[in-house]
């Protein structure tokens, strides 16, 4: 239970303000594997929790961005998501930044699978990249009005609790 931050390292070349698609519109589902902290039961399937969407909790007051009965003690857990940074800039490439924020009750954060579209744009051009799958933890593309490669390599998800 506690606070929880989904870190990205990415190494970016002739890019910038990389960033999930995630509005009002168009919601980014951040994909996550979860262990109940009741009985240690590992979801089988992974769950996805959207920050604009609101669930009433079963058992008390309240709303969250997610809600969850474990199958196996049936205990529930929530959670609440706010992005901690709008995007990840050229100048923190090959550093770990914190995107979100994750305040998780009942159950932990293990894996974020980044199943999403992802933007980016340009560092020189403006050029917005739309369309960045980021799944197999790399995305190349070439930016017309510079003549250049673009890239996001060496992609590395973490969630931590500092």
């Amino acid at each position: 239970m506690g606070i929880y931050y989904l870190k990205l390292t990415a190494d970016l070349s002739n890019v910038t303000d990389l960033q999930p698609l995630d509005n009002a519109t168009n919601p980014y589902e951040y994909v996550f594997s979860v262990e109940c902290v009741n009985c240690r039961e590992t979801h089988p399937k992974p769950v996805s929790i959207n920050r604009f969407e609101s669930y009433d909790h079963g058992d008390s007051r309240g709303v969250s961005n997610f809600v969850f009965r474990c199958k196996s003690c049936k205990k529930e857990g929530s959670a609440n998501i706010e992005r901690t940074v709008l995007n990840y800039t050229l100048e923190d490439s090959g550093k770990s930044v914190a995107l979100l924020q994750i305040d998780s009750r009942g159950f932990e954060l293990k894996d974020f699978v980044a199943d999403g579209r992802f933007q980016c744009k340009g560092v020189e051009s403006g050029t917005v990249f739309d369309e960045v799958d980021l799944s197999d933890k790399e995305w190349y593309d070439y930016d017309d009005k510079t003549s250049q490669e673009v890239s996001v390599e060496n992609v590395k998800w973490d969630i931590s609790r500092s």
